[in-house]
């Protein structure tokens, strides 16, 4: 399977490309700038991988919660490539990868995920292992 994984729904401007079980990725802490940066770490990506983007299985964006702008940035890009090269696009939730990213760094089995959401509140959600996911 090869997926293009994106992130733009924080301060993090992220992308990963998974290869049938290798994982190249690309991360910049960008303030407001995800436009500049997410479609050049794309075509470096890619290109390091040996990749194009029609080569893909699937388009992989990260849906939020987060940044309304960075949303919009994510879902557009990840729209724009996947209607380009005929894939499908997956949403994945912010929350959920958090969580599962504890999960497979510290075999946390019970997580409380939590993301910024400024003006001094968070985004949050709680979330129990089960059959090796969040």
């Amino acid at each position: 399977m090869k997926l293009l994984a994106i992130d733009a729904v924080t301060e993090a401007c992220s992308v990963a490309l998974y290869h049938d079980g290798a994982l190249l990725s690309r991360e910049r802490l960008v303030q407001q700038q995800h436009t500049e940066f997410l479609l050049p770490l794309v075509a470096e990506l890619l290109s390091e991988g040996g990749m194009a983007v029609n080569q893909l299985d699937a388009i992989v964006f990260d849906r939020g919660p987060g940044s309304f702008t960075g949303l919009r940035v994510c879902s557009g890009v990840a729209q724009g490539l996947a209607l380009g090269a005929d894939l499908p696009v997956i949403p994945v939730s912010s929350l959920a990868t958090l969580a599962q990213g504890a999960y497979r760094l510290d075999q946390a089995e019970y997580v409380l995920a939590c993301i910024d959401a400024r003006q001094h509140e968070v985004y949050w959600a709680a979330y129990a292992l089960s059959e090796g996911l969040m």
